[in-house]
């Protein structure tokens, strides 16, 4: 083709043509989002449930990409020098509008979707904080990976080949990703027996804080120096791990050292009225609670303390202990009595005893008898 004929009328006219398609989808698609979509979401959001409305809030960026897509497929048949009929360009056309889907799917597949926790308040499944993210990512994964197929189907690969070809390579690709495939298999331990959840204070011989997040490869948690550490699933599923969370309250116990000047009566009602303070207490668990004389050690007498706060936070414990251990010393104030405490005795060369110091005389007069001999 020569190139007057690039000029002709009939190539401006189509040009011109097939730009102002396009440029008319462009103004479709600003009137589409200003207008026609605010009134469908709008009137979506008067529905009795959130899916209508999240339905098509996942769907506004693909749809607005759609009208430049369907423009542009329109334009193709008017601009010159091309063949809208063009195999590749069909093809194009095509995986594009797939992808637009894809896109709307995958943000209806969000973690934080309206549609897990219809389908959890409806049909009263135990669907927890760790497992609706997981579903989530689950979900996108497959959504990505039907829409790679579908598109590569498209441009005439045959995916039935590489998915045996996977087949024959997986016994390398499993063992190159034995790691991976371990902490994917821990994360679903950890969903299936629940030892936390997300919120969860734990402690294992790795970390000791709060749970903020589990994924398919790792769980992360805060600690109280409010740092976060990443630890691989199938770390944590080998672990012993404690979960401080689920405690329905919480332990104290301690020995109390009494004076061994404290006469028996005066020990009998310290013991009693230390009971009774504990027993009283409403903050006391009443199921669970000990105050016994329990041994004799060389400073005192040992009297032994166990019992449960009906709280498990850890500043409320502490008050709670706190409050404990002032009427305590309440009591042996009252009462006039000491606490044995640990003592040590320490012997100067100044301070011999008697026997030594005979001993010392005896040997200094032999040896004056020796010399006047």
């Amino acid at each position: 083709m020569n190139w007057p004929s690039f000029f002709s009328y009939d190539f401006l006219l189509n040009l011109g043509i097939s730009i102002g398609i396009v440029l008319l989808f462009l103004v479709f698609r600003g009137l589409f989002s200003k207008y026609i979509f605010s009134l469908i979401l709008r009137l979506s959001r008067k529905a009795p449930t959130d899916l209508i409305s999240h339905f098509f809030l996942s769907f506004e960026k693909p749809i607005q990409w759609l009208f430049i897509i369907i423009g542009i497929y329109v334009a193709s048949d008017y601009f010159p020098l091309f063949e809208q009929d063009n195999t590749l360009f069909k093809d194009i056309i095509s995986s594009s509008v797939v992808a637009m889907l894809t896109w709307g799917l995958y943000n209806i597949a969000s973690a934080s979707s309206v549609l897990f926790i219809k389908i959890r308040d409806n049909y009263k499944l135990e669907l927890d904080d760790i497992l609706i993210p997981f579903l989530s990512k689950s979900l996108r994964v497959v959504i990505v990976a039907i829409s790679f197929s579908i598109i590569a189907q498209e441009f005439g690969y045959d995916v039935n080949g590489f998915v045996a070809g996977l087949g024959l390579g997986g016994v390398a690709i499993a063992f190159a990703a034995k790691d991976a495939i371990g902490n994917l298999f821990g994360g679903f331990i950890i969903i299936t027996e629940k030892p936390f959840t997300i919120g969860d204070w734990i402690m294992t011989p790795s970390v000791e804080g709060t749970v903020e997040d589990i994924s398919f490869r790792s769980t992360k948690v805060r600690t109280f120096a409010q740092a976060v550490v990443t630890v691989p699933n199938a770390t944590l599923a080998n672990e012993s791990i404690t979960n401080w969370s689920q405690m329905g309250k919480r332990q104290i116990s301690f020995n109390l050292t009494i004076s061994r000047d404290t006469p028996k009566a005066k020990l009998v009602k310290i013991v009693h009225r230390i009971e009774d303070i504990v027993k009283n207490n409403p903050d006391i668990h009443p199921e669970t609670v000990f105050v016994k004389f329990d041994s004799f050690k060389d400073n005192g007498y040992e009297v032994f303390l166990y019992f449960f706060t009906n709280t498990t936070v850890w500043g409320d414990f502490l008050t709670i202990k706190e409050s404990i251990n002032f009427s305590i010393m309440e009591i042996l104030e009252q009462e006039e009595v000491l606490m044995g405490l640990e003592s040590t005795r320490l012997y100067m060369d100044s301070e011999l005893t008697s026997k030594e110091q005979k001993e010392k005389e005896k040997n200094e007069g032999q040896l004056s008898l020796s010399k006047d001999s």
